[in-house]
């Protein structure tokens, strides 16, 4: 059965090209399209908090939900709605949504003007019409984005046929002058607009729009310098764009494999080029972290040239939550799987936070796959190794905090830890990282990593690394102290150490040390000289 879906205008769904009846339920209706169009797998939790948050059994309005939407795209031979006790998915290449398509062919630099036609009044239709959910907030803004998303492709089809050398001049005129009013405060848009008004001599209007768009950039703060308009008849949409976080969430591809114990790992591959494996390490989640302003940017130069591998910890993230053995072999054992599911024979490993201490006992087994290995925010021995009384009664009074302050609505616990992860990070920063945690793990699961971090120790391991080994470190880190670093590089042979003018255990993608992170590792894995030190 070809299962077909229309976002485009009101929902609809189709089999065999054949109109199917959708359930009344506009929350199911909404569940259906948002699992179609993400196309990958969502916390059974978080689907609860989008979709049904409410007091009255929101996991059995899901379940109802599900049950309603399966014999929609599921057939006989084709299980298309994945769902397990954990996560569900719609993992369906075979479905047909008319936005991906549109999507997909304005990838190609050439179209006749016959079909961009066709595709500026598809993509003028309302996405999802009908389907608002003005009580699900989470909904909503993701709702929001998308239409945005379609407004975006549709300025993309309007600035080509304003600029279509096949087009008479006075249709692309009409063609821009929309394209000016879906995006007033694109540069192009209106140099494009007056370009025409100036070659179809309309001087009046091209006179009183050139002072009224002067006054309406210059008061935004955007720059229109003069000489754009002699540009104005060469613009055009193929300009390459800078992906955002949310086209390289649409990008990556998320997959599962099995641990040796059968815990289930997610993790997630985007980009070309040489590889990287990035270790797991606490706090992660391979779908929120593209919305984040602590990883986000270093991902996203990182996979600008590089095929970039990461995954979430077992009992973290989109991996399993409730599993029985949460350890430092465990973690280990997972990188392997990882490794092994992605098929890859050689790669640079980066290991972060504790997450570099799995990457160092992964290095000693397996030197011959490992190129380069790159830590940071590093330790070799966790708080219990050689902890005075203070510092242990300190660390076990945090842990227990941690199991009955972990996921409230008051953050206020949870800022314990966002303060040390993050010092400077401004107000909005930490309100989003304490929300953060919460969507990560469970509070039972997170006193249960905070044990394991402190037991770690793996200096009896430094010696034995052999590969080409790069520790960078914040020089003000308030979790972990940079004397550490310091300690760990001296003990790998050859090791170079890079400090980082920051204070942050996890780097802010505004901060000039995110910049000098990403240069350090580009030339360390390139062979070209850095700023590196012999540890």
């Amino acid at each position: 059965m070809r299962v077909s879906l229309e976002m485009l205008g009101e929902l609809s769904i189709f089999h065999d090209g054949k109109p199917v009846t959708l359930p009344a339920s506009k929350r199911t209706r909404a569940l259906l399209a948002y699992l179609a169009r993400t196309a990958r797998p969502h916390r059974r939790e978080r689907l609860c908090e989008v979709f049904f948050e409410t007091p009255n059994d929101p996991r059995g309005a899901l379940r109802w939900s599900l049950s309603k939407i399966r014999p929609l795209i599921n057939d006989a031979s084709t299980e298309r709605l994945v769902a397990d006790r954990e996560r569900v998915t719609i993992n369906a290449p075979d479905i047909e949504i008319d936005i991906n398509t549109l999507s997909e062919k304005l990838k190609s630099p050439d179209f006749s003007s016959s079909l961009l036609t066709e595709m500026a009044g598809q993509l003028q239709k309302p996405f999802l019409d009908g389907i608002d959910l003005p009580d699900q907030e989470l909904f909503q803004q993701w709702l929001s984005a998308e239409r945005q998303e379609v407004n975006r492709l549709r300025g993309k089809v309007l600035a080509r046929l304003a600029s279509h050398s096949d087009i008479a001049l006075h249709e692309r005129l009409i063609w821009a002058r929309q394209w000016q009013a879906l995006e007033p405060f694109s540069p192009h848009a209106a140099t494009q607009l007056l370009t025409l008004l100036e070659l179809l001599d309309h001087t009046l209007e091209l006179n009183a729009l050139s002072h009224e768009m002067a006054r309406r950039f210059r008061n935004a703060g955007i720059a229109w310098p003069p000489d754009m308009r002699t540009q104005g008849s060469r613009i055009s949409a193929g300009v390459k764009e800078r992906a955002t976080e949310r086209e390289l969430l649409a990008r990556q591809e998320v997959r599962f494999c099995t641990a040796n114990d059968g815990v289930r790992i997610a993790y997630a591959s985007v980009g070309e080029g040489p590889p990287i494996i990035k270790a797991a390490n606490w706090l992660t989640h391979i779908e929120h972290d593209w919305e984040a302003p602590i990883w986000s940017p270093l991902f996203r130069n990182l996979a600008a040239d590089h095929r970039f591998v990461r995954y979430d910890e077992r009992g973290n993230g989109l991996s399993d939550w409730n599993v029985a053995n949460i350890s430092f072999d465990a973690f280990v054992t997972d990188l392997e799987a990882v490794v092994a599911a992605t098929g890859l024979d050689k790669f640079a490993l980066l290991g972060i936070s504790q997450g570099a201490a799995v990457s160092i006992e992964y290095a000693v087994r397996h030197p011959e796959r490992v190129t380069h290995l790159i830590l940071f925010g590093s330790y070799a021995a966790g708080w219990r190794i050689g902890a005075t009384d203070a510092v242990a009664r300190e660390r076990e009074a945090v842990m227990t905090l941690t199991e009955t302050g972990w996921g409230k609505d008051n953050p206020a616990y949870r800022q314990i830890f966002s303060s040390t992860f993050m010092p400077s990070a401004t107000a909005d920063e930490l309100i989003w990282f304490n929300e953060f945690q919460r969507l990560t793990t469970s509070p039972e699961n997170a006193v249960r990593f905070l044990s394991v971090f402190a037991d770690i120790d793996v200096r009896d391991r430094l010696a034995q690394v052999a590969v080409p080994t790069l520790v960078i470190h914040s020089l003000e880190d308030q979790r972990i102290p940079v004397e550490a670093a310091r300690d760990l590089a001296a003990s790998i042979p050859n090791a170079e150490f890079v400090e980082l003018e920051s204070d942050g255990h996890l780097l802010l993608g505004r901060e000039p040390a995110s910049r000098v992170f990403v240069e350090t590792v580009r030339n360390f894995i390139s062979g070209k000289p850095g700023n590196a030190q012999p540890g």
